[in-house]
């Protein structure tokens, strides 16, 4: 098993801390794994991606121009990263910000509400946990109980009481995935 990922978005969209936490989710399942941002100088507002791969064999690059997934949260990342997606792969894009959706027909394109999501639990925060849910419910590649565990290692213990919060608003996303 092997998948390529592309996470992409404005910066302050929490698109590096997904990556971030799929990496762990795929260390806890004893996968081999590869985390590669790339963002502007800009924290918040400017154009920020991460190429995630997760392997059950050893990873010999982790520059890749092509992705089995790309979770796109932005128009600026649909309209670049649209076309890099494998045939028979999967698009997950978020509807809000997003003019022109994807028009491809030969990869599996999945609309996830989330930021609607998020203002419905009352917490913009959420946002890209409910994302991410909906990717481990596509996929399946890791299983739930360790992204959980990789959010527990991304985030400092200070902010441990948020726990509860990503796993409802984990959940919700993946309650949003429909065919």
């Amino acid at each position: 098993m092997k998948e390529e990922i592309i996470i992409a978005g404005f910066g302050g969209q929490g698109v590096l801390s997904m990556g971030k936490i799929l990496a762990y989710s795929g260390l806890m399942d004893d996968k081999e794994i590869s985390w590669m941002p790339s963002y502007g100088p800009e924290q918040r507002g400017g154009t920020a991606n991460v190429t995630v791969i997760l392997s059950d064999e050893r990873i010999s690059s982790p520059i890749l121009n092509m992705y089995d997934t790309a979770i796109v949260l932005n128009q600026q990342s649909l309209d670049r990263f649209e076309s890099q997606v494998k045939p028979g792969g999967v698009l997950i894009y978020d509807s809000y910000g997003i003019q022109n959706p994807p028009t491809r027909t030969d990869i599996k394109v999945y609309c996830i509400n989330a930021m609607e999501a998020s203002f419905e639990m009352k917490n913009g925060k959420a946002f890209n946990m409910i994302v991410l849910g909906a990717y481990v419910k596509i996929k399946q590649v890791v299983s739930v109980e360790n992204v959980l565990k990789g959010l527990k290692k991304t985030l400092p213990e200070r902010h441990w009481n948020l726990l509860p919060m990503n796993e409802e608003a984990l959940k919700k996303g993946m309650s949003l995935v429909k065919e």
